[in-house]
């Protein structure tokens, strides 16, 4: 007799574990869901770009803009360039945000690539630059570059495929102290703002052990990268 209370006792919080065990997962895997769900929509819903933004996806006489599945083309009109400039958007920014900066630097005879991000994180395709890449053979010299997250990762993309790009331009950003580009090949420039908050003028002056001694670096007094 005292084996079977003994048994059904056992049974009983056996029983009772696992309901609460049930529950406490569902809970866990319900929280999980909707941090994931959170933080998927935050990715997808930048602020919108400006209107001269806009202004400056449309195509005229001097540029010429094309969408591809994978990013923006900013082609010089009339021209064959063989200088290409890839430029990675900063965390949570739309890329068409760097409309007008790609459509400048185009119309100097650069062909100018822009491509949004999975999330709007450069941190989930780093190497998109080794795609742009592969799709232009005409392009005989590539410079990468990128604001905030995107510049850091342009860094990365540069320490793990050395040689493939000449130029890295850092716009309120800097490398990943895993990303020591020291000794790198490649020219750099970097800008920033005294002001920002974020790439702070501190951190920034942090970074120069990790870039070439000839970086060159440039500050201005407002309050963004940009």
């Amino acid at each position: 007799m005292y084996n079977l209370i003994l048994d059904l006792s056992i049974t009983s919080f056996y029983n009772q574990s696992m309901k609460i065990l049930r529950k406490v997962l569902v809970g866990l895997l319900v929280t999980l869901l909707l941090i994931i769900g959170g933080f998927t929509f935050w990715g997808l819903t930048p602020s919108p770009p400006m209107p001269e933004a806009r202004t400056a996806l449309q195509s005229d006489s001097t540029v010429s803009v094309s969408r591809s599945s994978s990013w923006f083309e900013f082609i010089p009109a009339g021209s064959s360039p063989d200088t290409g400039f890839i430029f990675y958007p900063g965390g949570h920014v739309d890329a068409r945000a760097y409309a007008p900066l790609a459509r400048e630097l185009a119309s100097n005879g650069t062909l100018v690539i822009l491509p949004p991000m999975p999330l709007n994180l450069a941190v989930f395709a780093p190497n998109t630059a080794e795609k742009v890449i592969a799709t232009h053979p005409e392009i005989h010299r590539w410079a990468l570059g990128g604001h905030s997250l995107g510049g850091a990762m342009a860094a990365n993309f540069i320490r793990s495929h050395p040689g493939e790009v000449a130029g890295l331009v850092l716009l309120a950003s800097y490398p990943a102290a895993s990303d020591d580009l020291s000794s790198a090949d490649v020219k750099v420039i970097s800008i920033y703002a005294t002001q920002d908050g974020l790439a702070t003028a501190g951190k920034i002056d942090a970074s120069r052990a990790l870039l070439p001694l000839d970086t060159r670096w440039r500050s201005t007094a407002s309050c963004s990268g940009l």
